[in-house]
């Protein structure tokens, strides 16, 4: 049983360097704070829009976005229930893509795993040999851009093109952790469904998900018999085509802070921000090799969370203890079944190398490295 516990808000403050939720600008928490309106007033038209529009731009997107009052984790639910008649493919190689997986069997789908080892990396030519070779017709193939259990980045743009060369095979893509600070071209790679959480690499508090759907993927709901009803891509794109607002009473005061944010991360533009994002994760990657190593195959590294494999034997809660304690930054533990052999930094959002330095630094610090 849970011990009932009473917040106070008597706590420090910490800088996060987890996988997310991570740091969020001044503005964009005071932005929050704004006396309330309701959702179906002009001023809702005006933001929404301007959120939906803004987030278009900035992705280089022509496809339609949804921006719902949930975690990223809706769009698991919402593209399975949509687009997954019977059957769908999911390539698992850490936590959160067999997450997936497991979502789309509590659906009642049929689902066959295409399975990797952790710190493995999906391949385009084993996604193409399983939908050559397979007796099933597939509805969806899904895949996760950054498993950040393990550090992986996969190939989604690579998979995507293998994936459009079956037009009855919708690809759908769990960018969680990663869109927002890696940039990806959505459209040339045929990727049907790519979702996110703001609470990620835009930088944004936690309670919203962002979702880009494909003209293909939204008649192929049209033509299903059923779909998930709060995060129906009909529903959805049809409400904000009639209306410029959303379906359901949206968290208002996020999406305020995401209006603010989005105009940061339009004013910096998506090439800067991944550039800014590589060069995190490169240094992050160059001072994990000189003290540990790396968790995730070479090559496959992800751009927004790296995966350390603790090869030096620290005592991870203790130095993540230590560093909070001394430094008021926290980093993260190893997850799921390598949580005893790793730990992870996030490099995501607004951070940036100097920042990301000075955690490394606090660690070679307590640990004595």
């Amino acid at each position: 049983m849970t011990t009932e516990r009473e917040y106070t808000g008597d706590y420090p403050d910490k800088t996060l360097y987890i996988p997310g939720p991570t740091e969020v600008r001044d503005d964009v928490i005071e932005s929050m704070a704004q006396p309330m309106f309701g959702h179906r007033m002009d001023r809702m038209t005006d933001l929404y829009t301007t959120i939906v529009e803004d987030t278009k731009t900035f992705l280089g997107t022509d496809n339609d976005v949804m921006i719902l009052t949930a975690s990223g984790t809706e769009f698991w639910e919402a593209s399975t229930l949509n687009l997954v008649d019977e059957n769908i493919l999911v390539a698992t190689c850490g936590s959160f893509s067999e997450r997936h997986a497991n979502v789309a069997e509590r659906l009642g789908k049929s689902v066959d795993r295409l399975e990797y080892e952790w710190g493995e990396a999906v391949k385009p030519e084993d996604i193409r040999e399983t939908l050559e070779t397979s007796d099933t017709d597939y509805d969806v193939v899904a895949c996760v851009m950054n498993e950040s259990s393990t550090g992986v980045r996969n190939p989604i743009e690579a998979i995507g093109d293998v994936v459009a060369e079956y037009p009855d095979t919708y690809f759908v893509v769990d960018a969680v952790s990663a869109l927002g600070g890696d940039s990806v071209d959505i459209d040339a790679h045929g990727i049907d469904v790519i979702f996110a959480s703001t609470q990620k690499a835009f930088a944004m508090p936690p309670g919203l998900a962002v979702c880009v759907v494909s003209d293909d993927a939204y008649q192929r709901e049209l033509e299903s018999d059923s779909a998930s009803w709060y995060g129906g891509f009909q529903r959805a794109l049809d409400y904000y085509d009639r209306k410029g607002q959303t379906h359901s009473t949206p968290a208002i005061p996020i999406m305020l802070a995401y209006r603010t944010q989005m105009k940061h991360m339009l004013d910096e533009g998506h090439t800067a921000r991944d550039r800014r994002h590589r060069e995190m994760a490169e240094y992050t990657r160059e001072w994990a090799r000189e003290h540990f190593d790396l968790y995730p195959e070479a090559g496959y590294e992800s751009q927004t969370v790296s995966c350390i494999q603790n090869t030096q034997g620290i005592d991870v809660a203790e130095t993540i203890d230590a560093v909070s304690e001394r430094y008021d930054m926290v980093f993260s533990n190893g997850y799921g079944s390598i949580s005893e052999e790793t730990f992870r930094i996030g490099h995501m959002g607004e951070h940036t190398v100097e920042s990301i330095r000075a955690l490394t630094d606090a660690i070679e610090d307590v640990a004595d490295l």
